[in-house]
């Protein structure tokens, strides 16, 4: 029989942190999240001030969508690719390699004001051009044909990042830029979790002596995808090319509505009593969720819902499916029963609480000042958390 990548991996004999690239982007990516909140808050609030080329706004954006989504990005990536094609783990140097490029693009936003915005924009640009070139060579070395898809969503995202630089150098501050970098984001978590959250859901219903299963991806789940990526094409050129707000708002409407009536067919209600499997559906409820906020803001012309909305998207969507599939993946690929611990749980429900907060905050800016605080230390729990609880197995071998 055909060793399995994980089997490979274990020639590895230098540090375990080294040995699989979900290890040091997980850990270091969770540790980074948790981090960004703790500056945020009180430098949004008023309470310090930084010395960087960043507006305050557009470093938290970049730094979330451009610093912590690409690690989370490059964790799952370097897992899943070898599965795909067979061939042996980035490990070792190549992985450090990559992961300092990581680090630098870090380094060079926190310098920014001396290092000025070209230098800026190609010191951060490193990492993720290193990840797709690295992938790409696995996906055609594997003659993996059929994912060279991924390289799709990383040469987007290389985009919006690029024009985030651009807009910020011209104009002092990004809106397309981001909004692109949210909307792929949105789409991968669509993509991703129509073919994960079913398929775990199915098999843990099973184990149960389940026969009525949750829907498979089919041609509900193609039309619900395309509806977002319409929806969200709106969004991201609403302002700069006259795209007509209410058009932008019946669609993101329509799309919201489609994308819950997906989640309704994974049936989310049966997974009570299993947290590794409810959390990815809580999770995904933030996306039909951001939707709908996001259709409505076009429809009434609300900015409060417009933030809630965005806040809904990433803090709750991209926040929580992240520790959904970080917490899962290391548990199973270091070896360990896929079971929630207390912990765990506490983890997901402080991200959970952490986005419902935010978006509250959003919709009721007259209490910035209590709950945005109270948003950020929900948040820091999760994520700090997850380095506690999941950094011994990050950092240690594989049982």
């Amino acid at each position: 029989m055909k060793p399995t990548t994980m089997e490979r991996s274990r020639n590895w004999t230098g540090p375990a942190v080294l040995s699989f690239g979900f290890r040091p982007f997980f850990l270091c990516g969770a540790l980074y999240a948790a981090g960004l909140i703790a500056v945020w808050v009180p430098w949004f609030l008023g309470f310090i001030s930084l010395d960087m080329a960043f507006p305050p706004v557009a470093w938290h954006a970049h730094e979330l969508l451009f610093g912590y989504v690409p690690a989370v990005v490059a964790g799952f990536l370097m897992t899943a690719v070898p599965n795909w094609t067979g061939r042996l783990p980035v490990v070792g140097g190549p992985l450090a390699a990559l992961f300092a490029a990581w680090v630098a693009g870090r380094l060079g936003v926190a310098g920014s004001a001396a290092l000025g915005p070209l230098a800026t924009a190609l010191v951060t640009l490193l990492f993720p051009v290193a990840l797709a070139a690295v992938m790409g060579r696995e996906i055609v070395a594997g003659k993996n044909w059929r994912n060279l898809k991924v390289l799709g969503v990383l040469s987007v995202l290389i985009g919006a990042q690029s024009l985030f630089h651009w807009e910020l150098w011209r104009f002092g501050q990004s809106v397309f830029g981001a909004r692109l970098a949210v909307a792929t984001t949105v789409t991968l978590i669509t993509l991703v979790g129509g073919r994960i959250i079913p398929s775990f859901t199915g098999n843990w219903l099973k184990k149960q002596g389940a026969t009525r299963l949750p829907a498979p991806f089919s041609r509900f789940d193609r039309v619900a995808v395309g509806l977002g990526v319409l929806a969200l094409a709106a969004w991201v050129a609403r302002d700069g090319w006259s795209v007509d707000e209410r058009l932008t708002g019946a669609l993101l409407l329509v799309a919201g509505v489609a994308q819950a009536v997906r989640l309704a067919r994974w049936q989310p209600h049966r997974t009570l009593a299993e947290p590794l499997v409810l959390i990815l559906h809580v999770a995904y409820a933030f996306i039909p969720a951001g939707f709908l906020l996001a259709g409505w803001a076009s429809v009434a012309g609300s900015a409060a819902h417009g933030s809630a909305a965005l806040h809904a998207w990433t803090a709750g969507g991209i926040g929580g499916m992240t520790l959904a599939v970080m917490t899962r993946a290391t548990l199973g690929h270091t070896g360990r029963a896929l079971v929630a611990s207390w912990p765990t749980v506490v983890i997901y429900a402080a991200v959970t609480v952490a986005a419902l907060v935010r978006i509250a905050a959003a919709l009721a800016p007259q209490k910035t000042m209590l709950l945005m605080p109270l948003a950020g230390v929900a948040w820091l729990v999760a994520f700090l958390l997850f380095g506690v609880v999941y950094g011994r197995m990050l950092l240690t071998a594989r049982r």
